[in-house]
């Protein structure tokens, strides 16, 4: 290995406490048959029922039936895709060990607003991470506290004086200023645990691999993208707290790896330098620069694969403004992709490439369809058309069969990452951002980009609901209300076909409860924006306050909630100790806050004072990781 770095002082994260991100066995033939062979007999079963429906069923209300029918053949074409995508989801694993494989690295931290509370913890992991290495700041902000920080944890620093085309002008910049041969690549919101480098670097014994990537997993499991897991198919999963990227990061891409066509998604990866100088470095045309640099590094006939493995945690969109401002800076940059790179009919890719990237750029079309299944029954019960032309039991059963056969295989391949209810829900939360993201395919042209904000907000406050959400809601309900007068006699419209009226109401009914769903999800208490900039974690094992045994109820980089047992000096100045492994870490800290508990006891808002960044980083690491100890420290202040 190659010496060019500075060396850790931090001790690196062990393996985390947040369960699932460890890398998974193979799947045993049996289960990859079971679902493998139900996917099949549900792609089978579909073509049959629509072409029944093509043939038979569409009748002479051709304005609505026909539309009816083409949702159906969009959801059978996307299990297709699912099921291409989610065949074979078997863990790679690399050829040797990292410290056989003799490259020159430098790890990359872009940067640009990041508040001291996310960037420390950051910093820190990666100055930590075996083997030798470079760590590098990169500061689009310019800032000189970044700098500062930087050289206390043992970082380098590097800013540039313009600052076009954002991420991807900032790390080309460092392309033509650092010398590596391998360079990883965190944003600066992702704190890498230890293996992140150990457990990928020996995939570039192959000269023709360009990049390895590794899951987006997150620590604050409270985010807006978070809930409990409630999978009916993988019971190994409930354990795993349903996080709506799930799917993606641990199902779809390790998927990518049998068509070769796994990607590069910004963070928690590693790149060779010389394919990214081969393709011009990081691409800057659209705002979705890692997939956009991938399809120009697989058109080179340079590899990519994915390391199913969690080895690094990030901060997950807090609220749903930040949730939607992620999706619509992704689905844009996926429609400028579509524009610039032609992957589904360009040159250089194999055929399952291009399959592949349709998946996942198709995929942001997926809104059209929920739209349009909320639509549909509504423009039945307004008009009284009859979109299906079959007697009623022999639809309900053609369909109810197609149905249950299509959700059994959706729940089989995904593999307990997205149980059904919590997937369709935020199918209706992003319904709106993705549609909007999509209207972009229709205006070319550069296209800003947004930074999803790490910070806490001015105060706290509940989201707003999607206009788009809002609008369906009022309209179910109109659609419902003109139902019953219809049923009356008061509207001028007749319901000739009564089964096909009433079961348009029952898929309203269904549309209504995930729309009210998702808005109460969006309004809710539990998502509101907070004033907080770093993430607090509840923990519960003892430490002392001015020498005193007492409970820590909440940590995190920037404070804590103790419970004194004791009456500590109230206000003023405190020495906190925790108990990390082997090692206390004592913090100086100021009061913010006092509620008295119990008997003489109380609860202590603390915040860390300024000047200990080292203390701080080496708590932040070991906080994200889960491994504060939690044993009782000893009375005497020495212990």
């Amino acid at each position: 290995m190659k010496t060019n770095a500075i060396a850790g002082r931090y001790a690196t994260p062990q393996l985390p406490g947040i369960p699932g991100g460890a890398l998974p066995a193979p799947e045993t033939r049996a289960r990859r048959a079971v679902v493998c062979g139900a996917a099949v007999v549900a792609l089978l079963v579909s073509v049959v029922y629509l072409t029944w429906r093509a043939g038979f069923t569409l009748g002479t209300d051709l304005w609505i039936s026909i539309p009816l029918w083409l949702l159906e053949i969009y959801a059978a074409v996307g299990l297709g895709l699912f099921t291409f995508s989610l065949w074979n989801l078997d863990s790679v694993r690399p050829a040797r060990e990292a410290h056989e494989i003799d490259l020159l690295i430098a790890v990359l931290i872009p940067t640009y607003n990041e508040p001291a509370a996310v960037l420390l913890p950051t910093i820190a992991a990666a100055v930590a991470l075996e083997p030798t290495h470079e760590t590098w700041v990169l500061d689009d902000g310019e800032r000189p506290w970044v700098a500062e920080l930087a050289a206390t944890l043992g970082a380098n620093y590097l800013a540039r004086t313009e600052h076009a085309h954002a991420k991807a002008g900032n790390v080309n910049y460092a392309l033509e200023h650092i010398e590596a041969d391998v360079l990883a690549i965190l944003d600066a919101d992702h704190v890498a645990t230890e293996g992140f480098l150990t457990h990928t670097l020996g995939y570039f014994d192959d000269p023709k691999l360009a990049v390895v990537q590794t899951p987006q997993d997150f620590y604050n499991a409270d985010s807006f993208e978070h809930d409990r897991n409630r999978s009916w198919f993988w019971r190994d999963r409930r354990d795993v707290s349903f996080s709506e990227q799930g799917l993606f990061y641990r199902g779809i891409q390790p998927g990518k790896n049998r068509w070769g066509a796994a990607f590069w998604c910004g963070t928690n990866a590693l790149v060779r330098t010389t394919a990214l100088r081969e393709v011009g470095g990081v691409a800057h045309e659209s705002v979705t620069e890692d997939i956009h640099t991938t399809i120009r590094i697989h058109r080179r006939g340079w590899r990519t694969v994915y390391h199913n493995e969690v080895l690094a945690y990030g901060l997950a969109a807090k609220d749903a403004d930040q949730y939607q401002t992620q999706r619509v800076r992704w689905g844009t940059g996926a429609m400028q992709v579509m524009h610039q790179e032609h992957p589904l009919t360009g040159s250089g890719l194999t055929l399952t490439q291009r399959v592949a990237y349709a998946a996942t750029l198709l995929g942001w079309f997926d809104a059209w369809r929920t739209l349009g299944y909320v639509l549909v029954p509504m423009a039945v019960v307004f008009s009284g058309a009859n979109p299906i032309h079959a007697p009623a039991v022999t639809f309900l059963v053609a369909f109810g069969i197609t149905f249950t056969l299509q959700r059994i295989a959706i729940g089989l391949l995904s593999r307990g990452y997205a149980p059904q209810g919590l997937a369709m829900l935020f199918e209706f939360i992003r319904m709106q951002a993705n549609i909007t993201a999509t209207l972009t395919y229709l205006h070319r042209g550069e296209r800003a980009f947004k930074v999803t904000a790490k910070a806490g907000s001015d105060g706290r406050a509940r989201q707003q609901v999607p206009g788009l959400l809002v609008g369906l809601i009022v309209l179910t309900a109109s659609a419902t209300i003109w139902f019953g007068a219809t049923v009356a006699g008061l509207t001028p419209v007749h319901y000739d076909v009564r089964w096909t009226a009433y079961g348009a109401v029952f898929w309203m009914m269904f549309n209504a409860l995930m729309l009210i769903s998702a808005a109460a999800r969006i309004r809710s208490e539990r998502f509101a924006s907070d004033r907080r900039s770093s993430v607090r974690l509840t923990s519960g094992g003892a430490v002392q306050l001015d020498g005193t045994i007492s409970q820590l109820l909440d940590v995190s980089v920037g404070g804590a909630l103790v419970r004194a047992t004791g009456a500590p000096t109230d206000g003023g100045f405190h020495e906190l100790r925790i108990q990390l492994d082997d090692e206390v870490v004592v913090l100086r800290c100021v009061e913010r806050s006092r509620q008295p508990v119990g008997a003489g006891g109380a609860l202590v808002g603390l915040q860390f004072t300024g000047g200990q960044d080292r203390a701080v980083a080496e708590l932040s690491i070991r906080l994200i990781s889960g491994a504060i100890d939690r044993r009782p420290l000893a009375q005497s202040p020495a212990a």
